[in-house]
């Protein structure tokens, strides 16, 4: 749908640039040459410019031109916003946060094709990422970098993440700190929240004591949780650890697929998945104004 989107956007902008360019560089004097021919065969007082007025449908062409364009360039390179549609991230997104991507984060691309035009970086491990997802690209996914190109991944039994990095086999890279229960839950389970430091930089992750590993689905091999990051590549995890699709189960993501970096919360909508009243699921019941910001 994002692609069709950006195809309809740039196809759009186009058409309606053409006719702006046309109009002012052709057309219109054309009209008011004309328009100058009939008032002096007519010997009428009105201005060439006001007998020679647009059609209407170059005026809107005209009007829409700039405001469509500015958009194109806003949501092809600069940023882009998504809504958040599931629970896979919580706790540092939740169902119904609006966010910025931050387009450029990762390399200028040409909004059709996705072609990289311009290098601007690389992600960074802890980055929260919006990616086309491998199997299916149409669909944009959003999850936590974990591992870098050559990094070795590994999610023991006892779901503690480890990152082994150019050559040291070590786990400091990722420490857990404090662990306490907290109001998130899930299926009726209480979670336990659980503080991870990716070089010193710390984010929140989420843990179901109840559910078990599901190390029998890991891709590509069930029962392997070890993963070698191959060069251009990343590991990406939820950080509702025991509610996420992720690199744990599909694979990893090609830097081609990187859409963004995730930079902000602009709004926060409580919608109304309890059933209150007669309003349908996906009607918004409340603002969560204390949501808006940055994203760790």
């Amino acid at each position: 749908m994002a692609n069709i989107f950006s195809l309809v956007l740039v196809l759009v902008t186009l058409l309606t640039g053409v006719i702006w360019a046309l109009d002012r560089f052709r057309w219109a004097q054309q009209r008011i040459k004309k328009a100058t021919q009939t008032l002096n065969s007519e010997r009428s007082e009105l201005s060439a410019a006001q007998v020679a007025s647009q059609p209407i449908w170059i005026e809107m062409a005209v009007s829409v031109f700039p405001v469509i364009g500015f958009v194109l360039v806003l949501r092809s390179f600069i940023y882009e916003p998504f809504q958040i549609p599931s629970g896979s991230m919580m706790p540092t997104l939740l169902a119904g946060d609006f966010i910025w991507v931050e387009k450029f984060a990762y390399g200028i691309k040409d909004p059709i094709f996705r072609h990289k035009l311009i290098e601007t970086g690389k992600p960074k491990r802890g980055d929260v990422v919006v990616f086309k997802y491998p199997p299916q690209p149409s669909l944009d996914f959003i999850k936590r970098v974990v591992g870098l190109p050559d990094d070795i991944v590994r999610y023991s039994e006892n779901k503690r993440l480890c990152i082994q990095s150019k050559g040291e086999a070590t786990c400091e890279l990722v420490k857990m700190g404090d662990v306490h229960e907290n109001s998130f839950t899930q299926h009726g389970v209480s979670l336990i929240q659980a503080q991870e430091l990716f070089d010193e930089v710390p984010h929140q992750i989420l843990v179901n004591p109840y559910a078990p590993n599901q190390s029998a689905q890991y891709y590509p091999q069930p029962g392997l949780n070890e993963w070698i990051v191959p060069e251009g590549q990343y590991f990406v995890m939820g950080d509702n650890r025991d509610n996420s699709r992720d690199s744990r189960f599909w694979g990893f993501v090609p830097e081609a697929n990187l859409v963004g970096k995730a930079v902000g919360i602009w709004t926060s909508f409580e919608f109304n998945d309890q059933g209150y009243g007669f309003l349908p699921s996906w009607v918004p019941v409340s603002v969560r104004f204390h949501r808006i910001g940055g994203i760790d």
